[in-house]
């Protein structure tokens, strides 16, 4: 059991990332006096979502300059820190070199955040945000090992640098950190692993690729229709609240499914269309799996042909009971997730009507 002092500071590191700015809410909320990681304290723009956040809570907000890359440049703002929430880590799709782009960032940031808090007596707890990423890397993985469900036991086998490159990046980030965890006894490492992040921003121009599929989703992009690929989806504000649980609950250990619906691309349509559907272009038909196969790469050159047949069709599920029982986790409704997000997008301007 790990009892940690919130007398002490904590720190986050990517703090203007899209799951770090509802963190870092909610620790002000908490009255903690936050260490946040930014690339560039100077840029006052690009933080004043946080400073805002700051503002309207009883914790305290200091920002640090840090970078993924840089070994020992932690180091200042992990000082006299009790729990460190590592959930920097490339997420995107537009990428040209995976191991320049994505493994190279998640697998060495996290070796040299790590390698921080062997250094910072202070720190007791890791709270590093992983993802089902480094769990599964296909929807047919659940088939090829023979389960109904996805657990915290099992680890993506099927991802490589040249297939699912992102999935991949997780994984040996992951494992990297519970091989340096198991190297010492004095912290204590708990890991989120969250399927897709959708919900409101604290800032409505993010630029996480959930902001870029929901785009796709209002604006007409998908207006065609969409392949049917099963996906598991978790609120924004639930995994921030994760993050918090697994900081501070004394029994926290291992890993953690954050995942609240099993749904699809069409599933979140079918979702908003009662709402938005009479003013703005939602996919209405799911496209049949040989025309995905056919046309999906031409349109989209990250979706390959074996990501087609690997994933569209084959169905996905995850079992979230440890979230539930360890961590006390509620999930919101996918209806609030989704409305309170695509509200959000639509009044910042970000889609075209139909």
């Amino acid at each position: 059991m790990f009892e940690i002092d919130k007398s002490q500071p904590v720190m986050v590191t990517g703090a203007t990332g899209y799951v770090a700015g509802w963190l870092v809410k909610r620790l002000l909320e908490e009255g903690l006096r936050v260490h946040a990681t930014v690339r560039n304290p100077a840029d006052k723009d690009r933080l004043r979502y946080l400073d805002a956040a700051a503002a309207e809570a009883p914790g305290t907000l200091t920002f640090f300059k840090a970078d993924l890359l840089d070994q020992g440049s932690f180091d200042e703002a992990m000082a006299g820190c009790a729990v460190v929430f590592h959930t920097a880590s490339p997420f995107t799709s537009k990428i040209q070199d995976p191991e320049r782009d994505l493994v190279r960032p998640a697998l060495e940031g996290t070796r040299n955040v790590l390698e921080a808090v062997n250094r910072t007596a202070s720190v007791r707890r890791v709270v590093l945000t992983s993802s089902c990423a480094a769990i599964y890397g296909d929807n047919l993985d659940l088939k090829e090992k023979g389960l109904a469900a996805l657990d915290e036991s099992v680890w993506n086998t099927s991802s490589s640098l040249k297939h699912q490159a992102y999935s991949y990046s997780k994984t040996v980030a992951e494992q990297a950190a519970w091989a340096l965890a198991k190297q010492q006894e004095r912290w204590q490492l708990v890991v989120v692993n969250p399927s897709l992040v959708m919900g409101p921003g604290i800032s409505p121009f993010a630029t996480s690729e959930s902001f870029s599929l929901m785009r796709q989703l209002g604006d007409g992009t998908m207006k065609a229709g969409v392949p049917d690929w099963p996906i598991g989806v978790v609120d924004v504000r639930d995994l921030a609240e994760a993050h918090l649980r697994a900081a501070f609950l004394p029994d926290a250990e291992g890993r953690h499914i954050i995942s609240g619906h099993d749904t699809s691309f069409m599933g979140m349509a079918k979702v908003l269309a009662p709402r938005f559907g009479k003013d703005f272009p939602l996919p209405r038909n799911t496209l049949p799996k040989w025309l995905v196969w056919l046309a999906g790469p031409l349109t989209n050159k990250a979706m390959t042909r074996a990501m087609v047949s690997r994933n569209v069709g084959h169905p996905w599920h995850a079992d979230n009971s440890k979230s539930v029982q360890a961590l006390g986790m509620h999930y919101r409704p996918l209806a609030e997730t989704l409305e309170d997000f695509f509200v959000q997008m639509r009044d910042s301007g970000q889609f075209k009507k139909a």
